[in-house]
């Protein structure tokens, strides 16, 4: 359906470049996002972020994402729906390699660098397989930290002994097992010994299997980590092993004959790490660490810097918890020089770098779509001009009355005078309605003249050169609310957990101007289920801007950067399961296709996931209706329309999917 609006005054002197301005595209899309004259959303999976130039790129290199939803549409996949964009991903591959490939070259530094994607980022079979896939050419592997991930990548990675798996989390012997053999079967593997207990059983599998492994040590680093974090490093540091047990774990493996066994140290700093400084004070010490262990004799070929490379949500390039005050050149250059600038005072040769940068390969290529199934308006509580005005005012209780004359004479010089004494008279009115001395016709009377008068004073302040700080909060007081068709716990487990902001922002209609503020809120029963900070420049905004519903059209909001650990930590609340989830790929000859398509979670699948034995769900409403039908309260007729009904609702998606 054609959601365009006629273009009004209310438009006049508003451009997508404007739009473009006010959602920060530019600042957090980092050139994969844009928009057309159209006025909506695309995708431009091979821009270059560091362009001087803004000439917008040819047409056959983007992708219209309101074109995408309209398509999937067409195709009965209904929002809420994930789309993946393939070239953004290899892309983002490439960018990395390319980052740490030219800071060798200036550092004139003598070894390589490779990226291992940490699955747990994002677990999905298909993204793992696009990473493995894409990485190939520039030599990256893979990381796990479990038994079960593990597993997965063995099959992965079959006939690939030139890729790298590194190994972290707690191991029990089967896990050590697992990692010995998938050694002796010719991958390049590396348990990260993550507690000193793991060393023993790793010397255990490797005698009784006869294989000489190669180790991996994790350094509980006395630099700290920094952001949400910032717990991940530090001496109070969940994994790793202080320098003491480093040197017991170097003397034990000296006296089985196995000191060139130890061969990768690692260290991690955390998720997200914002301040750069941070990053050069723990590469820096890990140098240090891995000089002297080389010096030592140990066959240390690789060092494993972790991840903590940052992606900028909010675009503002700063040190703050959701953006970073670096880029991915200045990363990579800062690692690589600090790294050569050790090796060379302490004169070993350079390591095979290796970053677990999880994050900064996977956040931009997912997009997390949804559309607006109505909204709640604060503002429309006001006065109507009719038969509110007609009242005797004399005969109306005494804060009734002062909010009636306050309505009527908000004016630009008393604006704050108007609003303390609209609350003051608010709170009288109701007071007296707790007290039994107000109607429920007067306290109603009451609501709207409070809020037709917040309304007055928020419109009149907008006008005002300086805004006073009482009535700062209006425009979120009044703000809409626009109930989504999504799942915070599901989607977006970390906007709700931590507080992470994301990107947000409508897909189409962007060449017309938003006219209202709103909060975001979804499905679930849950009052947590809102998004309510959305990006801003300087400072988190409390309410995003938005259009004007328009009767019988779908208005789609999307959010970006959503690819990194979001669809691996969302749960069932309410029962809403994972959404449709597509892969979109660039044609070479202009337009996209569709790579896969990953069906949403059925009422049936969701409800498996609890241990409702759904063979059961039909029959038993079946026995109910034949009941009522023998008890006359349906018709046959009727009672076969209720379980053809149930039956279709039960392998229906678990999200609303309207008309």
């Amino acid at each position: 359906m054609n959601t365009s609006v006629k273009r009004s005054s209310a438009n006049l002197g508003w451009s997508t470049a404007d739009a473009l301005e006010l959602y920060r595209v530019d600042a957090w899309g980092k050139g994969y996002f844009g928009i057309n004259d159209l006025g909506h959303v695309v995708v431009r999976p091979h821009a270059d972020p560091c362009a001087q130039d803004r000439t917008p790129l040819p047409q056959a290199q983007e992708i219209d994402l309101f074109e995408v939803v309209q398509g999937l549409a067409a195709r009965d996949l209904h929002t809420p729906v994930v789309i993946r964009f393939s070239d953004i991903l290899a892309d983002r591959l490439r960018r990395l390699s390319e980052a740490f490939a030219t800071a060798i070259a200036e550092n004139d530094y003598r070894n390589r660098y490779a990226a291992v994607f940490p699955i747990k980022v994002n677990q999905q079979r298909l993204v793992v397989e696009e990473v493995y896939r894409y990485g190939r050419d520039f030599g990256f592997g893979l990381e796990v930290g479990s038994k079960p991930e593990l597993l997965a990548v063995m099959s992965i990675t079959e006939n690939a002994p030139d890729r790298l798996i590194v190994c972290n989390g707690f191991k029990d012997e089967s896990y050590i097992e697992a990692v010995i053999l998938a050694t002796k079967l010719g991958r390049t593997i590396i348990p990260v010994v993550e507690n000193f207990e793991e060393i023993h059983l790793i010397l255990k599998q490797a005698k009784a299997l006869e294989v000489r492994p190669r180790i991996g040590v994790r350094v509980k680093l006395a630099s700290e980590g920094a952001g949400r974090w910032r717990e991940s490093a530090g001496e109070k540091s969940k994994f790793g092993l202080f320098i003491t047990e480093i040197l017991s774990l170097h003397a034990l493996l000296r006296q089985h004959g196995m000191l060139d066994c130890l061969q990768l140290v690692h260290c991690h700093t955390g998720s997200q790490l914002q301040d750069i400084r941070r990053v050069k004070d723990a590469i820096n010490e890990l140098a240090h660490v891995y000089a002297e262990l080389k010096r030592m004799g140990a066959g240390l070929q690789y060092i494993d810097i972790g991840g903590g490379l940052g992606v900028d949500y909010d675009g503002s390039g700063t040190n703050y918890e959701s953006s970073m005050n670096y880029t991915l050149n200045e990363y990579a250059s800062d690692v690589v020089y600090r790294i050569k600038s050790v090796c060379d005072a302490r004169q070993v040769p350079h390591p095979m770098i290796i970053s677990e940068s999880g994050r900064a390969i996977a956040a931009h290529h997912s997009v997390l779509v949804f559309d607006v199934l109505g909204r709640s308006q604060l503002d429309q509580l006001r006065v109507d001009g009719g038969g509110d005005e007609q009242l005797d005012r004399n005969a109306l209780p005494a804060p009734v009355k002062d909010l009636f004359d306050i309505f009527r004479t908000v004016n630009e010089r008393r604006l704050v005078e108007c609003y303390h004494d609209a609350l003051q008279a608010r709170e009288q009115a109701l007071q007296l309605f707790n007290l039994g001395y107000l109607s429920l016709e007067f306290r109603g009377l009451a609501e709207r003249l409070y809020w037709g008068s917040c309304a007055k004073i928020r419109d009149l302040s907008r006008k005002l050169d300086d805004m006073p700080e009482e009535l700062a909060d209006l425009e979120a007081m009044l703000s809409d609310t626009y109930f989504c068709n999504f799942s915070v716990f599901q989607s977006l487990p970390d906007s709700w957990a931590i507080g992470q902001l994301f990107p947000i922002m409508p897909i189409h209609r962007l060449d017309e101007r938003p006219a209202r503020n709103a909060v975001l809120a979804d499905i679930t029963c849950d009052s947590d289920g809102k998004i309510d900070r959305f990006v801003h420049p300087r400072e988190t905004k409390r309410t995003l801007e938005v259009h004007e519903l328009v009767p019988g059209a779908r208005y789609y909001l999307a959010v970006f950067l959503v690819g990194a650990y979001q669809e691996t930590l969302g749960d069932l609340h309410n029962l809403f399961g994972d959404t449709h989830v597509v892969h979109i790929r660039l044609h070479d000859e202009g337009g996209w296709w569709i790579e896969e398509v990953v069906k949403g979670d059925t009422a049936n699948k969701v409800l498996e996931y609890m241990e409702y034995d759904t063979d059961e769900l039909s029959p038993r409403l079946a026995r109910d209706c034949e009941r009522a039908v023998r008890e006359g309260r349906i018709t046959l007729a009727e009672g076969q329309a209720v379980k053809r009904f149930y039956e279709t609702e039960l392998d229906g998606y678990a999200y609303l999917e309207g008309e």
